[in-house]
């Protein structure tokens, strides 16, 4: 999931300022009661579980979890409008827009663990403690919500360290810890996770596992997904691509264990080179829920059901507002009409979603040059 971006980082600290995103204030759910007729935020938790009563009485793995890739790397006014960027809005309105999967990348910076996309000089999301404390605000304020959080542990850092940070940002209260170390042939129904209070599930692309945090998981002894260097809207596919020790044996294989499918959905345009920006000009076919469209997420997901005979129970897409892609998890689900959900604040303009504006075409320019000097 990491692009080849980080060829670019000397070239874009002469093109722009350091930046760090800044997050987007995102309110609680809230809903209007039958019973009383006004808002309330906890509506919601007495009717649905992840905007649906339908899916409270679903194990987590019967039902497809809508996932922001790396969901902390914001074009938006804070980074510039940065070209690493892969969302417009941060991870606690993306949740409140019915998102339950976050992803990002993890580096060790300044002593600390950072949320940075390819290389902290590129582009600095901040602390990860600091990121999982506004997700636990978010959890604290929408008690019928399991949320799922997949990190990629960019520098091999060991799992203790992460767990030191859920535990500093508060969020690891709501860690769930499966009854073994295999994956187990099913999962607690939301529901159940939700009375226990164990409503987050975290993987991390790599580590052994900590005793101490148990509830940190190895995404690749639960979790196998689909090839994520996707550089044209033909490229999307369901084969297995990770971890790469069961390429040889297929998805079929990995299904038969236990392994949930997660569908990498996101597409790359390359600048230069081996230099890939997200693609957001294809961002309305990539994202959307036609069965028909080559590249669209609708027709992806629907293929690889088909394929392997269960549904996605995860996926990621760039830009998630777009499509709009949780449209496709609902179909997935059988939702007809969600609960509580809450848009993004505003509308994205044309020159951050439609077209490259003026600014972001001079900053392409200017990338592109430094790039081919560069190599």
């Amino acid at each position: 999931m990491v692009s080849s971006l980080l060829w670019a980082v000397t070239a874009l600290l002469g093109l722009a300022p350091f930046v760090h995103s800044i997050p987007q204030a995102a309110s609680p759910t809230t809903v209007v009661s039958p019973a009383s007729g006004t808002g309330t935020t906890t509506a919601t938790a007495s009717i649905a579980c992840n905007n649906s009563p339908d899916l409270c009485s679903r194990a987590y793995n019967n039902i497809t979890h809508m996932g922001a890739h790396d969901s902390s790397f914001l074009r938006d006014a804070s980074t510039g409008n940065s070209l690493a960027g892969n969302q417009f809005f941060n991870a606690t309105v993306a949740l409140s827009a019915g998102i339950r999967l976050l992803q990002a990348q993890v580096h060790e910076y300044n002593g600390t663990l950072h949320l940075c996309h390819s290389s902290c000089t590129l582009l600095d999301a901040g602390r990860l403690d600091a990121w999982l404390s506004r997700i636990r605000f978010w959890m604290d304020a929408n008690p019928n919500d399991v949320v799922t959080v997949l990190l990629v542990n960019a520098d091999n850092t060991p799992m203790s360290t992460f767990g030191a940070h859920f535990e500093a940002s508060g969020i690891s209260k709501y860690g769930y810890t499966p009854l073994s170390a295999a994956p187990p042939p099913t999962w607690p129904t939301l529901q159940q996770l939700i009375t226990a209070n164990t409503r987050l599930i975290t993987f991390l692309a790599s580590g052994t596992p900590s005793p101490a945090h148990p509830y940190l998981l190895n995404q690749f002894t639960y979790v196998f997904e689909t090839p994520f260097d996707v550089r044209s809207l033909a490229g999307f596919n369901c084969t297995l691509d990770r971890p790469s020790s069961l390429r040889t044996t297929g998805a079929a294989s990995a299904i038969q264990a236990g392994l949930l499918p997660l569908v990498n959905h996101f597409a790359y345009t390359v600048i230069t080179g081996d230099i890939t920006v997200p693609n957001v000009g294809d961002i309305e076919t990539t994202n959307s829920p036609a069965t028909s469209a080559q590249g669209a997420l609708g027709l992806h997901a629907q293929t690889c059901q088909a394929q392997w005979g269960v549904k996605p129970v995860f996926v990621l897409v760039d830009f998630y507002d777009r499509g709009p892609s949780v449209a496709t998890a609902d179909r997935m689900n059988g939702i007809v009409q969600a609960v509580g959900r809450r848009g993004a604040p505003g509308t994205t303009t044309s020159s951050e979603g439609r077209g490259l504006g003026e600014g972001r075409g001079l900053a392409l320019v200017g990338f592109v040059v430094a790039a081919v000097v560069l190599l």
